[in-house]
């Protein structure tokens, strides 16, 4: 039997081996895990995080795409502690709310598009997809269409870590065998990937074959089948995939001709990552159906997700008057999290900085851009503050290292060396750093991670790798 602790504050060693010891990780790598542990963090300022030896480090991956206001903001600290003292929860089921609840879903209704004007708060960006899902069955039903629910996402998706959400993405990596997850009623049709479009065809004729591989698919499942599409308008972690022109608008229209409810994924997207509260209508002319959101919503200060929806589907769900909507969470509409983000959202709006993103966040890219000259990168792409660099062994057949080699975690763990993180996936190095963040430190990320990608390549070259 362990001893009981008595550690008042425990040392940077202390804290590494409690948390090798005790705790699981999402997406735990166990092997790696159990050998080296984890980076413990311990303190967080604007753009840059410390460590627990004291080291700093630009965060260039924004905590989880989340961290849009910067860390340790008296304002937002402020704003929480004074809603704790005031009222630290209330149960919000059925017909109870709360002044922040209310306000909150007053704002969201406010800055989303069109007639989205309807609000289901929930714990994070996973409860709220999975709520969407579980909406376009219900309103399909009381439309009285109770088979018309399957749902249709995208190859490289991601939509959230519960059972039902996980099944709906499918990302490279996240389908393992010891897990099982829900096939039926599920389709998937191919990632608007440009870069990855088949060779000779052009991105037009690409985005043709796109929407046509929808339609084909909903005259194999039938019209009256199929009840959702959902797409986050620029693909996250499975790739930073901007669609090809016109495509999100055109499977919108499909939608609309089949009665098919438009879900936009704005976990990520959502409040400034693209300059924008909201991507679905002012980057791709879509005024979606409902829209989940997360992450930036708070800032990252405390969890909460939402997913905002249209007045035609509270109509449909409502006519009768006696229907019960049998989905929520202890925590929907949490007072603290709702002042929390309340107070994200009065930053954003009164220190311009859906601005600063579009101006930064375009000097970012072009930055960027410049990478592509360097022999182990085949591309940058994304938009303003959501980037990646995708790594290749041939820029000429676009093919990837083998997947042991590990380039990108080794390109993260040389720019982390240096000051500088950034997110490892597959073979991407992925960035979403803070809205606040300023061209000098722009500059810092891309000289940093340029020196890290030409460290990793010699090295690659050293060990027989044929690069470029």
């Amino acid at each position: 039997m362990t001893a009981p602790l008595a550690l008042a504050r425990p040392t940077p060693d202390e804290l590494w081996e409690l948390d090798r010891a005790h705790a699981l990780h999402p997406w735990t790598n166990f092997g790696p895990f159990e050998r080296e542990g984890s980076l413990v963090i311990s303190r967080g300022e604007g753009c840059y995080l410390w460590d627990a030896e004291g080291r700093r480090y630009l965060d260039a991956v924004g905590g989880m795409w989340c961290t849009n206001v910067g860390l340790g903001r008296r304002d937002m600290a402020q704003a929480i502690a004074d809603q704790v003292e005031r009222l630290a929860f209330a149960n919000s089921f059925v017909d109870v709310t709360n002044g922040p609840s209310a306000r909150l879903s007053a704002k969201l209704a406010a800055l989303a598009p069109g007639d989205l004007n309807r609000v289901h708060l929930t714990t994070g960006g996973s409860t709220a997809v999975d709520t969407a899902v579980r909406m376009v069955w219900y309103w399909q039903t009381c439309m009285g269409r109770p088979e018309k629910t399957d749902i249709v996402a995208r190859d490289h998706s991601y939509h959230g870590s519960t059972y039902l959400t996980q099944s709906v993405g499918k990302r490279p990596g996240d389908r393992v065998e010891e897990f099982r997850y829900q096939h039926a009623g599920i389709h998937h049709l191919t990632a608007p990937n440009p870069y990855r479009r088949p060779e000779g065809m052009s991105e037009a004729q690409f985005c043709d074959a796109l929407v046509a591989e929808f339609e084909a698919l909903i005259a194999r499942v039938g019209a009256d089948r199929i009840g959702g599409f959902i797409a986050e308008p620029i693909q996250a972690s499975g790739g930073v995939i901007v669609p090809p022109d016109g495509y999100l608008r055109r499977m919108w229209e499909v939608c609309r001709r089949h009665d098919i409810l438009f879900i936009a994924d704005e976990v990520v997207t959502g409040f400034g990552r693209l300059g924008h509260w909201f991507a679905s209508e002012a980057e791709f002319g879509v005024v979606p159906d409902m829209i989940t959101c997360a992450k930036g919503l708070t800032s990252g200060y405390l969890p909460l997700g939402a997913l905002i929806f249209s007045d035609r589907i509270w109509e449909g769900m409502a006519a009768k008057g006696e229907r019960w909507f049998t989905s929520g969470f202890t925590y929907s509409g949490h007072p603290v999290s709702c002042a929390a983000a309340l107070k994200s959202i009065e930053i954003i709006e009164s220190e311009g900085l859906l601005e600063n993103a579009a101006v930064v966040g375009d000097y970012f890219l072009d930055r960027l851009k410049r990478l592509e000259g360097l022999p182990l990168v085949g591309q940058v792409r994304g938009r303003r503050l959501m980037v990646c660099v995708e790594n290749v062994a041939s820029k000429l057949t676009k093919a990837p290292l083998p997947d042991g080699v590990n380039e990108s975690k080794r390109i993260s763990d040389a720019a982390e060396a240096m000051g500088l993180m950034v997110r490892p996936i597959g073979h991407l190095n992925v960035m979403s750093p803070p809205l606040t963040i300023t061209t000098a430190q722009v500059d810092f990320v891309v000289e940093t991670l340029e020196r890290a990608i030409r460290k990793v390549t010699d090295e690659l070259e050293r060990e027989g790798h044929r690069i470029g």
